[in-house]
């Protein structure tokens, strides 16, 4: 399962931290960041179940950073590309 969160985090340094605390938080969980987009993407991959947003929201909350699910049809043709691969 994949999930795709717009973000307001900014900073390469934070977004790494953010990334650390996903991996440390949530085993099995593959995240990454794509700062360059207008949203600044965040998107969790997790092949063993379901992802649970509302947890990854309540962690970057914590850090005082915002998160919101992303909608499908809010993608970009080269982000829905991006998540089938």
């Amino acid at each position: 399962m994949i999930e795709v969160f717009k973000t307001n985090v900014t900073d390469h340094e934070v977004a790494n931290m953010l990334l650390d605390q996903i991996h440390l938080t949530f085993i099995g969980y593959q995240a990454n960041f794509d700062l360059e987009d207008c949203d600044k993407i965040l998107r969790v991959c997790f092949d063993s179940g379901i992802i649970q947003p509302s947890l990854i929201i309540g962690l970057l909350k914590y850090f005082k950073y915002e998160a919101e699910i992303l909608q499908e049809n809010e993608l970009s043709p080269i982000e829905e590309i991006l998540l089938v691969k």
